[in-house]
């Protein structure tokens, strides 16, 4: 198992916590989308965030989307994970290139730039849960946490981190969220606010071979942790031929016809994975029998 998440509780439950590592699955991602490395990064904070926050929902069939709409070059980012450890994400413009920042670091709040945050979890109600946030920043991770703040009342601190080789392939990717429980007492809260400031970078602890559990270890120092669940993380895509089937069917009969009118075939490519599905004229008349 390279790429997974840990659930831990410290300080008596005062503090839950969850750290993870994403390599192999934002070099899917990089490798789907072909993104620049500055894509690369902001897609990877935003699916390592989503892995975190997706297992801890409770039931199977339970969806977490993360959605940035904002006015950054990047135009978007859009994420889906579920409880199990399987994400997908894409950005709307994957091939923006940004000069490194003042910190020679990938200038990924630039790239995202400003605008919202859409939380939307569907945990199988009539209505799913909505929490909408403005950007503090646009490095994610500390949107992420001012998210947690706003809109769900629990103190937080994520930490989140891409590191992108010379050849654009993805070095090191993963975070954390460390989060308070609401009867946390004051000497909890100021040690845990102690560790969480000395933590500058997350790729420079995964780059010295920390596994998400050194990880936890490192931001929780001083407290008692103890390891609650691992679980396997994945990119994963549901699409198939079938659901691409139905798209095209409810476009409508007009639309179809057009397409067979051109003689040419059609491709449908899945927003996520980037997978391409052909269609032949023959093939267009065979779901244009099914339109209405």
């Amino acid at each position: 198992m390279t790429d997974y998440i840990v659930r831990a509780t410290a300080a008596n439950a005062q503090i839950r916590a969850f750290a993870c590592t994403t390599r192999e699955t934002v070099e899917e991602a990089r490798r789907r989308h072909e993104t620049t490395p500055v894509a690369t990064a902001a897609l990877g904070r935003l699916m390592s965030g989503a892995l975190m926050m997706g297992v801890s929902m409770k039931g199977e069939k339970d969806i977490l989307t993360l959605q940035i709409q904002a006015d950054g070059p990047l135009r978007g980012l859009t994420v889906t994970a579920d409880s199990l450890g399987h994400v997908k994400g894409y950005v709307g413009d994957p091939y923006v290139d940004l000069p490194l920042n003042a910190r020679g670091k990938l200038d990924v709040s630039r790239a995202v730039g400003k605008g919202i945050l859409n939380v939307i979890k569907d945990l199988g109600m009539k209505e799913p849960y909505n929490g909408q946030i403005e950007l503090v920043s646009g490095e994610i991770g500390e949107d992420l946490t001012y998210y947690f703040a706003a809109s769900e009342q629990i103190p937080s601190s994520v930490g989140l981190g891409v590191l992108v080789d010379r050849d654009y392939t993805v070095a090191q990717a993963g975070g954390f969220i460390v989060q308070l429980m609401p009867f946390a007492s004051e000497e909890v809260i100021g040690q845990l606010e102690q560790n969480v400031q000395r933590v500058s970078s997350v790729t420079a602890l995964l780059n010295q071979g920390m596994t998400p559990e050194d990880l936890l270890r490192y931001v929780l120092e001083g407290f008692d942790v103890e390891f609650t669940d691992t679980i396997p993380a994945s990119f994963s895509c549901d699409c198939s031929r079938g659901k691409t089937d139905k798209v095209l069917i409810s476009v409508g009969r007009k639309e179809l016809q057009e397409m067979i009118d051109e003689g040419e075939p059609v491709e449908i490519k899945c927003h996520f994975c980037n997978t391409a599905y052909e269609y032949t004229p023959d093939e267009l008349r065979k779901l244009l029998r099914q339109a209405k």
